[in-house]
C-alpha cells in the first residue's frame, strides 16, 4: 500500500499540486493500479510470441548525407536567390541546436 508521502513524492516528480482530497483519491487509485500490475506478474507467458508489431525484420534504410556541391541548374539558383539569407549559393538557416 502506498503511503501519503509516496503519493506526495510522485506528485512532486510529476510537478502536480494536489489537495489533501486528491492525495487520498490518488492513493487509492494508485494502489489499485499496483495491485493489478501484481496480478499481471503472475500470468504465465512462457511460449508467448513477442508483440513487436512487425518491426523485428526491419533494417536501417538511412543513406549518407553527401555534399553534392553548389546548385548548378537554373531553377536551383533561382530558389537560392529567393532565400532571405544565403552564402556561396547555399541557403543559410537558423541553427536547430
Amino acid at each position: 500500500m502506498l503511503s501519503k508521502s509516496d503519493v506526495e513524492h510522485i506528485a512532486k516528480l510529476a510537478r502536480l499540486e494536489l489537495s489533501s482530497e486528491d492525495k487520498e483519491k490518488y492513493q487509492a487509485q494508485l494502489d489499485k493500479v499496483l495491485d493489478y500490475v501484481d496480478q499481471l506478474k503472475e500470468v504465465k507467458t512462457n511460449g508467448v510470441a513477442t508483440a513487436d508489431g512487425g518491426t523485428r525484420d526491419l533494417h536501417n534504410i538511412w543513406r549518407h548525407d553527401n555534399n553534392q556541391g553548389t546548385i548548378n541548374n537554373k531553377q536551383g539558383k533561382e530558389l537560392v536567390n529567393m532565400a532571405p539569407d544565403k552564402e556561396n549559393q547555399q541557403i543559410k538557416v537558423k541553427s536547430v541546436f
